[in-house]
């Protein structure tokens, strides 16, 4: 099948090129021209374990594009993949202005009968007004599917081309069986596809992440509860996480949840259910908690040293709020080096992968080592490192975190 996949982030280029892997004519679309002349010399904009690799083969098989064209992009598409951002407001609602524009881009554009699937994560009711948008500008029959995505960053690739689930949300009969045939190569094993309507679908989505958030925060407040009790919270996690009814995972306490989906899922939830009427107290409760939490590692630090860490030299492992991963957006780590540089102390840190493309998001300036032991150092400062070079002042960021120059579709 011909797909277009309208946004080169994380998800829409680990979507585009894992559909690609399974033998489709993928084309990738972004109006963010300096992305994609760098995707079209092999150069990704983000770090996902194997997924340069599968980009690299479907391009050289030709199976895999990329065009800042719209128009060239979703010719002769039968699906068309919406992958674009949904920056939380300051009410903490899912922005839609980007999945909007291109619903109204789209309508003039399309010239056969053609599947226009939201894979980014939106409030109960978008796949209503995309169909409303584009039927606007259009005499041409399509539906609008909801397909949420579950990719865990860090093992996004797998996660596609393995699935636990499958989640669709459409009423089309005609839809059902197009979807069904694009995702029969990853669910060969049994994995299953599950159809729904499209509002179910979209709350399914807000509805995982809302709950693994709180099974994380939940595991928080227990290891908190632990050090005043005497407790050991690595033996309590064993002991409930060997229950079925519990499992295993997001069981291990730290300093919070972070990255570009639990926080913003979250409020937009919460946000979601205000609007409807209906107090969610566990969703408050969650915030509270997390907000609380992601500067714990900070004010320990501050604490162990009689309360000042004016000019002490500290070291952090781990930018990205999750390993295996470049992603620093909402990362507990950028709160933590916040209050310590408030407190006077000087910052050197290291992460594998969350430096070069993201340390204009660093918000103070801080020494970035290019190694995790580097032996004694000769720093002049917060802004030196005699590993590293100073961090430009950090520009204008727009809501999803990216800059406004790079912001895209």
């Amino acid at each position: 099948m011909k797909v277009a996949v309208i946004g080169t982030g994380y998800v829409g280029l680990v979507t585009g090129a894992c559909l690609a892997e399974s033998g489709n004519t993928v084309t990738c679309v972004d109006i963010d021209r300096e992305k994609i002349e760098k995707l079209n010399q092999g150069i990704l904009p983000i770090y996902e374990r194997g997924l340069a690799e599968i980009v690299h083969h479907n391009v050289e098989q030709k199976r895999l594009h990329f065009t800042t064209s719209l128009a060239d992009g979703v010719r002769d598409a039968l699906i068309i993949m919406l992958a674009l951002p949904t920056p939380p407001g300051e009410d903490g609602s899912a922005d839609l202005q980007y999945v909007l524009k291109v619903a109204d881009d789209l309508g003039p554009l399309l010239q056969h009968y053609t599947v226009i699937v939201n894979k980014s994560t939106v409030p109960v009711g978008t796949a209503d007004l995309v169909r409303q948008r584009i039927a606007a500008k259009t005499q041409v029959e399509f539906d609008v599917v909801s397909n949420p995505e579950f990719l865990r960053e860090g093992l996004a690739v797998e996660d596609f081309l393995k699935p636990e689930r499958v989640v669709v949300g459409t009423r089309s009969e005609k839809a059902r069986k197009i979807m069904a045939q694009l995702y029969g190569p990853f669910t060969r094993q049994g994995n299953p596809i599950l159809f729904m309507d499209e509002r179910s679908s979209e709350l399914t989505k807000y509805a995982a992440n809302a709950f693994l958030a709180a099974k994380i925060t939940f595991m928080n407040e227990v290891a908190n509860l632990c050090e005043r009790l005497g407790a050991d919270v690595d033996m309590v996690r064993l002991g409930i996480g060997t229950d079925s009814r519990i499992g295993k995972r997001f069981l291990f306490a730290g300093i919070g949840y972070g990255g570009s989906c639990f926080p913003k899922d979250v409020q937009a939830l919460a946000h979601t259910s205000r609007e409807a009427g209906y107090d969610f107290r566990i969703l408050a409760a969650v915030e509270t908690v997390n907000r609380q939490q992601r500067t714990v590692l900070a004010r320990r630090v501050i604490e162990f040293f009689g309360g000042s860490v004016k000019g002490r030299k500290l070291a952090l492992w781990g930018l990205a709020f999750k390993p295996h991963t470049d992603d620093i957006r909402e990362a507990p780590a950028l709160y933590n080096i916040d209050l310590l540089l408030e407190h006077g102390a000087l910052i050197a840190v290291h992460d594998p992968e969350a430096m070069d493309e993201r340390k204009e998001k660093i918000r103070q300036p801080v020494a970035l080592c290019r190694k995790p032991l580097s032996g004694p150092c000769r720093c002049r400062g917060p802004a030196y490192c005699h590993r590293v070079a100073r961090i430009p002042k950090p520009r204008l960021q727009a809501n999803d975190g990216t800059t406004q120059k790079q912001a895209h579709f």
